[in-house]
């Protein structure tokens, strides 16, 4: 396996899996990593640290599945489509309400020397949004 494939790997069984291990992105991103995501850029692990405790408070019991992950010919972006699951904790700013929820999304991660650099996130999060404001 693509050992950049097996880095998106450990990202999502590491961080996104519980008990949601924060303190391996600084082992799996690079210092200035930056994620672009719903149109607004976090830069920095510690910024990034921040956002995904904040997402995961939001999103409880949050996990996050592969449906497919693979890289392009020179290995240094990897594309994963992915599955987000969990509890309403006030996702989106709506009422926290327990109700379950799943949304799927797509990465674009670029690499360098072993870490992500930088990712680029469209997550079908409008579409949930949707869904909640309807049942609330």
């Amino acid at each position: 396996m693509n050992d950049n494939i097996y880095l998106a790997r450990e990202f999502f069984r590491r961080v996104w899996a519980p008990p949601h291990d924060l303190e391996a992105i600084d082992e799996l991103m690079t210092e200035d990593y930056r994620i672009t995501t719903a149109g607004t850029v976090i830069s920095g692990r510690r910024a990034f640290k921040a956002w995904v405790a904040k997402m995961q408070e939001a999103i409880g019991d949050a996990t996050n599945e592969h449906l497919e992950v693979f890289s392009n010919a020179a290995g240094d972006r990897i594309v994963s489509r992915w599955i987000t699951r969990g509890t309403n904790n006030g996702v989106f700013g709506l009422p926290a309400d327990g109700t379950p929820i799943a949304f799927t999304g797509i990465a674009i991660w670029r690499v360098a020397d072993g870490r992500f650099a930088e990712c680029w996130i469209e997550r079908a999060a409008l579409e949930l949004h949707n869904r909640l404001s309807c049942e609330g």
